[in-house]
């Protein structure tokens, strides 16, 4: 097979990802999204470095570099060119789109209905204001997150109506999400990591303060998730078509759970020192066999989820 490996950065997980796959049979070439080019001079005119000839069979994407709009997108219209070609991407880049969108996230999640805290995404600054005065108050208070932010970034509670930024400041895009609280007054919600359509590993973030991820301070602990957690991320992965994705949940209150984010690109490295099993390895596998069955993973189908 003919695999290729896109990570603009990262190091651990690249390192990680090269040797699994190499443990697996597999001779990935290592390339950047950024050198894919479009020569239309040439039979196939998408060309990707390492494979003179040929597309890859299998593309195993780990990061795409932050860049320009303009860039942004040639990127992600070279990973659907490749799909169109035959090759198995993962993550493909409709489930990139679909999760780096949170919207576009809840929206698919409600669909499905999957559990998930009270959304509303709006564009204008009266229209979330009126938002807020109806759904927020002191205690109560509504999250308001980065349309396209990752790992924490950029969050903010939000309360009052004047609390709210100005539209140049979020992107000309209101993202609110109902702040869920624990009973015990603990900051703590859980990772997930999905992988072929089940769980396999899964840790607590703890932290001290309400923004537990780990890339800002939050602390890795052991978890074996509960029947329901593992079927609800695993509802939550194939909602939005991931073949491995990182979950996070929040508890309801109720004894059970809720969906905060599909991340289509998830670090594991604090997720990876509380669990046995070896993330990069099970990722590899369930590529490579998607590779081998010709076939990425698909959107589940509207009113499929538990």
């Amino acid at each position: 097979m003919r695999i290729g490996l896109a990570a603009d950065n990262g190091a651990w997980h690249k390192a990680k990802l090269l040797a699994a796959l190499g443990d697996l049979g597999a001779a990935p070439v290592l390339f950047s999204l950024a050198d894919v080019t479009v020569e239309t001079g040439h039979a196939e005119p998408l060309r990707v470095p390492g494979f003179p000839g040929a597309l890859p069979d299998g593309v195993l994407l780990r990061t795409i570099a932050g860049g320009t709009f303009e860039a942004t997108t040639m990127r992600l219209g070279a990973l659907h060119a490749l799909e169109a070609a035959g090759t198995v991407v993962w993550n493909g880049p409709q489930a990139i789109e679909r999760s780096v969108d949170k919207a576009m996230t809840s929206l698919l999640l409600a669909r499905h209905r999957i559990p998930t805290p009270e959304t509303f995404a709006l564009s204008r600054r009266e229209a979330a204001a009126a938002v807020v005065a109806r759904e927020a108050a002191p205690g109560r208070p509504l999250v308001l997150k980065p349309l396209f932010g990752s790992q924490g970034e950029g969050l903010q509670l939000i309360s009052r109506p004047e609390e709210l930024p100005p539209e140049e400041l979020v992107g000309r895009v209101y993202y609110l999400q109902r702040y869920v609280a624990r009973r015990d007054g603990a900051w703590r919600d859980y990772r997930v990591f999905v992988c072929a359509g089940r769980t396999v590993a899964a840790m607590i973030r703890e932290g001290d303060g309400w923004i537990t991820n780990v890339h800002r301070g939050g602390r890795p602990l052991p978890w074996r998730p509960p029947a329901r957690a593992a079927e609800l991320a695993e509802a939550a992965a194939a909602a939005v078509g991931c073949g491995y994705t990182g979950i996070d949940l929040v508890e309801d209150g109720e004894g059970g759970f809720q969906v905060l984010e599909v991340n289509s690109m998830p670090a594991w490295s604090g997720l990876q020192q509380v669990t046995e099993v070896d993330i990069a390895r099970e990722v590899a596998a369930g590529f490579l066999a998607a590779v081998r069955a010709g076939r990425a993973p698909g959107l589940a189908a509207v009113g499929a989820a538990r």
